[in-house]
């Protein structure tokens, strides 16, 4: 499977709208495209203003499928105006741990 782990500085006063957009984003990732296993918002504990975003998909070309969908093309010009600065890490998931059944 592939990853992305994606730390983003929102402008000042974007993060309440910034979250609303991605929320819905996530959930319509996971929800639609089946080469999206996960895909969670982080909030960085220290400051405000960051966000992390982590996702899982089957591999880069379910990443590119999934940049060419309704929701994305939608949402993206907005979530790019609240966006002071993005950095992306791209790497393989070699063991992933699902949640513990009780």
């Amino acid at each position: 499977m592939y990853c992305i782990f994606i730390s983003v500085d929102l402008k000042p006063g974007a993060r309440e709208r910034y979250l609303e957009v991605i929320a819905e984003n996530a959930r319509a990732s996971v929800r639609d495209e089946p080469g999206c296993h996960t895909f969670d918002v982080l909030a960085d504990r220290e400051r405000d203003n960051r966000i992390y975003l982590y996702e899982v998909y089957d591999s880069p070309e379910a990443l590119q499928a999934h940049k060419e969908t309704p929701h994305y093309l939608r949402d993206r010009p907005e979530i790019n105006e609240l966006i002071e600065k993005q950095e992306v890490l791209r790497a393989d998931v070699l063991t992933s741990c699902p949640a513990r059944e009780e």
